[in-house]
């Protein structure tokens, strides 16, 4: 994929809806492309992760991995992102991320983003804020998943 393709794909992912053109930009001068196959892991939970990815196409499981057993937490595709804890640098994932289909995306080294958002406030703000809103849905989702999995039902 070219410069000006990715800059393309990038202008049509919902994660950047909010950013000035200048900010899609920069991200898209730290964006390179990657596939991963069906059943490939992308990360494990707990794992040493510094990326961030922007899902272009395919599909993903994110999953809690216990003894003996891995939970659905959600399944991720086109126009989602994964790997919002690459900005923490400290620390592993907190998802274990498997491709459930072929999977096309932009990925973003975390270290290089946070020097972004350094060097420039405003950019700073609007991926802090944008991500901010991503780490919310994700944990919006696993509360819903624990209630469906331990609430009692009615007989």
């Amino acid at each position: 994929m070219t410069t000006e393709t990715m800059m393309v794909v990038l202008k049509m992912h919902p994660f950047v809806d909010e950013f000035q053109p200048q900010h899609i930009e920069k991200l898209n001068s730290m964006a390179r492309e990657v596939h991963f196959e069906r059943g490939q892991t992308i990360f494990r939970q707990g794992e040493e992760c510094n990326e961030f990815y922007l899902i272009v196409s395919g599909k993903v499981a994110l999953e809690i991995t216990a003894p003996g057993r891995t939970f659905l937490i959600q399944t991720l595709g086109a126009g989602d992102e994964l790997g919002w804890s690459s900005m923490l640098m400290h620390g592993g994932k907190h998802f274990q991320a498997r491709a459930v289909e072929p999977v096309e995306a932009l990925v973003f080294q975390g270290e290089q983003l946070l020097r972004a958002c350094r060097e420039e406030p405003s950019f700073g703000f609007a991926l802090m804020h944008r991500m901010l809103g991503v780490v919310s849905e994700r944990l919006q989702v696993t509360r819903l998943q624990l209630l469906d999995i331990y609430s009692p039902h009615s007989h």
